[in-house]
């Protein structure tokens, strides 16, 4: 690869790095509105449930892998010098592939009242019910919003534009934000409504303007035969069928979650958000800007090549775990600083930190997973990792069944984070027998040794913290941002020089890159 497509990655992963940060931290925002205006209660789980039914359809409509199997198709005709037949394509789609979404979602309203009470069975009380129902009905249209925008903003990422795209995740959460906020008389009825709002304008109208700034003419097209159509349905139905790693946490979380007791749900969710703020930041930015890269090296056979992308990828996202180390040592502090207040008092905060530390070891995972299955998705390849997701997903669930009895809320977030872990790992040695991958042991070495280093300094500074709990007061914001900035930044210093004494060169490079770029600017 060279130099210039190296500096043309680090600038789409710089992009969306910053876009997918100020997108989590905004999405925590809207967790602590959340949490301040319903604390860890059924009217949460509610508005958590209600989300289950548009989630699904987005899975069916392929809304979120619209970069994944589009991209190539387009990219092809841009290759061939041939735009306005790619133009002809994204038109076709939108128009057969939207008319269907928006007759699914008619029906989806229709038999909104069935559908939630087959898929969150444990939620029995008639209010609570009642309150979801018209929530997911609320929810259901923003559905066609992220599908058209998903197809501007492949577009968009296809001519190497990224900005627009960028905002997207920051309106959409901003959006629910400001429903809560200014609706406060519609309860949790108000976040639904900016659930709407937001996609209405950060996902369909903001991309809808970036798709036309880079060529798009819209107009409808019913070209059925069309074989790069036939083509995108046959990319597109592994993972419309298939069950994903993220889409199956997120509907397992909440389909067991609705037998725990009420506010369980709640409480997995916001450790949820927290974890993927982590997780996210790393492994969906560098997925996501990398991908039209490993698009273009796998169009152009170019296997070493891209191998060696995904090894620097998955070496960078190694990172993540004594970070999540780190956040499980100071869960109470955090959840504490990011949450207590309002209607979520002390009691919350001991409910949710303990889910948190039960949720963290799976951090890196779903960091990984983003690359190792654009990697596949890249050799337009997307039937394997569907059934194998699937597949990994259905073993999984004694996992859960069983957690759910034996530990409740708890359970399920180790149940996550074990079967989380357990895919990825398998995914990747998958890809090295199928790829001839010839770098892969240095990077199981590397991991090996960070794991080895990060969890005896978790455990020597989860003693340490418990030791300062005990004798400064730390239940007020003020002595968790001193107790959780001090023993931050100690463990940061004594993980980088235990790096350097182990011969980690990798983790003084990061830092030095880092520095670099700061002193640049």
């Amino acid at each position: 690869m060279t130099s210039a497509l190296y500096k043309k990655v680090g600038l789409a992963t710089l992009i969306m790095s910053l876009s997918i940060l100020g997108s989590r931290v905004i999405g925590l925002v809207r967790e602590m509105v959340i949490a301040h205006a319903g604390g860890v209660t059924g009217a949460v789980d509610a508005y958590q449930v209600s989300f289950i039914i548009p989630e699904i359809l987005n899975h069916v409509a392929a809304s979120g892998f619209l970069s994944i199997t589009f991209i190539p198709i387009f990219t092809r005709y841009l290759a061939d010098h041939n735009e306005a037949e790619g133009w002809r394509v994204f038109n076709t789609i939108l128009t057969l592939c939207g008319a269907l979404l928006l007759f699914f979602s008619s029906l989806a309203i229709w038999l909104a009242p069935h559908l939630v009470r087959f898929l969150a069975p444990g939620l029995t009380e008639p209010a609570l019910r009642v309150e979801a129902i018209h929530m997911t009905r609320i929810i259901i249209p923003a559905q066609f919003f992220f599908f058209a925008g998903g197809l501007f903003t492949a577009v968009q990422f296809a001519k190497e534009r990224f900005f627009l795209p960028a905002l997207a995740p920051l309106i959409y959460n901003i959006g629910i934000i400001v429903g809560g906020l200014f609706v406060p008389s519609a309860g949790m009825r108000g976040f639904s409504y900016g659930v709407l709002g937001g996609a209405f304008l950060g996902n369909f109208v903001l991309q809808y303007w970036g798709a036309r700034r880079v060529g798009l003419t819209w107009r409808l097209c019913f070209d059925w035969r069309h074989p790069a159509l036939i083509r995108y349905i046959k990319l597109s139905l592994p993972l419309m069928v298939g069950l994903t790693m993220l889409f199956s946490t997120e509907l397992f979380l909440k389909y067991f979650g609705s037998f725990l007791p009420r506010g369980g749900i709640a409480g997995l969710n916001y450790s949820l958000r927290v974890m993927l703020m982590l997780a996210g930041f790393f492994g969906q930015a560098v997925g996501v800007a990398s991908f039209p890269f490993l698009a273009r090296l796998a169009a152009e056979h170019k296997m070493d090549e891209m191998n060696r992308l995904l090894n620097n990828t998955l070496r960078y996202l190694t990172f993540v775990i004594p970070l999540a180390v780190l956040v499980m040592v100071l869960r109470h502090e955090m959840i504490r600083i990011l949450f207590e207040r309002g209607r979520f008092d002390a009691a919350a905060t001991d409910m949710t930190a303990d889910i948190l530390a039960c949720l963290m070891p799976g951090a890196f995972a779903f960091a990984a997973q983003t690359a190792v299955l654009r990697g596949f998705y890249a050799m337009q390849n997307t039937l394997f990792p569907a059934l194998f997701c699937t597949a990994a997903v259905t073993c999984s669930l004694p996992l859960y069944i069983v957690g759910t009895r034996l530990f409740g809320a708890k359970g399920v977030a180790l149940a996550i984070a074990f079967s989380t872990t357990f895919q990825v790992w398998l995914l990747y040695a998958v890809w090295n027998r199928k790829q001839l991958n010839p770098h892969s042991r240095e990077l199981y070495w590397f991991i090996y040794k960070v794991v080895a280093l990060s969890v005896p300094l978790g455990l020597l500074f989860e003693w340490i913290r418990r030791g300062l709990a005990q004798r400064f007061p730390v239940e007020t914001g003020s002595g968790s941002w001193m107790l959780a900035g001090g023993v931050g930044i100690v463990f940061v210093m004594l993980f980088l020089g235990a790096a350097h004494l182990a011969g980690i060169d990798e983790v003084g490079q990061l830092v030095r890159r880092i520095s670099n770029r700061m002193r640049s600017r």
